[in-house]
């Protein structure tokens, strides 16, 4: 006797079917596939600098460039995308990594090169220097460096103090691309071909270029001085401030006017004492840490009070806005991937329509 199945027992036993060839139905899975506005899996997060600072000088005393240590950084890891293996583990957005890495005195880290972008932000020392294509470019605070992808670069320090800085890669964009590059330098640094402060003098007066670097595909400019930068927030902070980021500067490629790490965009961001932003959202995701100052940021009615080196995300898509709430300025240095989005003609802004936002509830780690 024959027994009829049911229209769902058809269906499920076509469905195992097709698993079985590696097969999949479409309409079962599009409305998760394809949402009506961005759900990205990572989320909006907050680490405080006393305590990322304690775990990377612990790292110090436990991990050297001798003992296997090719980089001693710690990377944040965002909650939202940690089931994500093997890219979530260090991806803070669906694009970029970030980490804190430390050099201590005396310290060389190996020389090596990717096809990953990098950019650094100097948290905190002096006395340090990273060597990019046989240029010798020296770090202080506040400095912005890039590292274009597919230059040898490696990191000497001669200081007498521990030096911090954060790093910003592409890597969870390349990982799920598939197209990682790595490779050691024959020898463990390379040796400093140029003169020192080259880039700094080839690129000492803004708005004008070497005509040899007419077709540059990549940033000329090794570092951006954060005394130029200041200078630059100043003259712009004597004009009106936008309503979504107040007075905001972008570190661009100079040769180009395109953003300096291609792939990964930067921005210094300046508020007054007392400055409250407009509310909005875009599609590019962004990697914030406070340079200087304390405030708040509220992403999706949530408030994140952040102070001097504190590291936050901000996904795609969600609503943020920042407050000053201190008695000094503000400074927030960001990264994002707004290259990436801009070139897929992807990326897309929207304003608050009640200009700020509902605070519902408070950030706590």
């Amino acid at each position: 006797m024959t027994v009829q199945m049911t229209y769902e027992e058809q269906l499920n036993e076509f469905y195992g079917r097709l698993k079985s060839r590696n097969l999949g139905p479409l309409w079962n899975s599009i409305g998760s596939i394809m949402t009506t506005e961005p759900k990205p899996r990572v989320i909006p997060y907050l680490w405080k600098w006393d305590e990322v600072k304690k775990f990377v000088m612990e790292s110090g005393e436990l991990v050297t460039p001798d003992r296997g240590g090719e980089r001693r950084v710690l990377f944040f890891s965002n909650p939202g995308s940690a089931d994500l293996e093997p890219w979530g583990w260090g991806s803070l957005t669906h694009t970029l990594y970030a980490g804190i890495q430390l050099l201590l005195p005396g310290e060389k880290a190996p020389s090596h090169r990717h096809n990953q972008s990098a950019i650094r932000f100097i948290v905190q020392g002096s006395g340090a220097y990273t060597i990019v294509e046989g240029e010798r470019v020296y770090m202080e605070e506040g400095d912005f460096l890039i590292t274009p992808a597919g230059l040898w670069h490696d990191h000497v320090h001669d200081g007498d103090q521990p030096m911090l800085w954060l790093d910003c890669l592409d890597i969870p964009m390349l990982y799920q691309l598939g197209a990682m590059f790595f490779e050691h330098y024959p020898e463990f640094n390379q040796p400093v071909t140029r003169p020192d402060n080259f880039s700094t003098l080839r690129y000492s007066a803004s708005g004008l270029r070497p005509v040899q670097d007419h077709d540059n595909h990549y940033a000329p400019q090794a570092v951006f001085k954060w005394k130029q930068t200041k200078q630059a927030l100043d003259n712009l902070a004597k004009l009106e401030a936008d309503p979504f980021d107040a007075y905001a500067v972008e570190y661009i490629n100079p040769a180009t006017g395109k953003a300096a790490a291609n792939t990964i965009g930067a921005m210094m961001q300046y508020l007054p004492k007392g400055h409250h932003t407009s509310a909005h959202r875009h599609v590019h995701s962004a990697i914030y840490h406070v340079f200087d100052g304390e405030g708040y940021t509220v992403i999706n009615g949530v408030k994140f009070a952040w102070q001097k080196g504190d590291t936050f995300v901000i996904p795609n898509w969600a609503w943020h806005e920042h407050v000053n709430t201190g008695n000094q300025d503000a400074y927030l240095f960001s990264t994002n991937d707004l290259p990436v989005m801009e070139a897929l003609h992807l990326d897309r802004t929207e304003a608050h329509p009640d200009t700020h936002q509902a605070v519902t509830e408070e950030f706590k780690l």
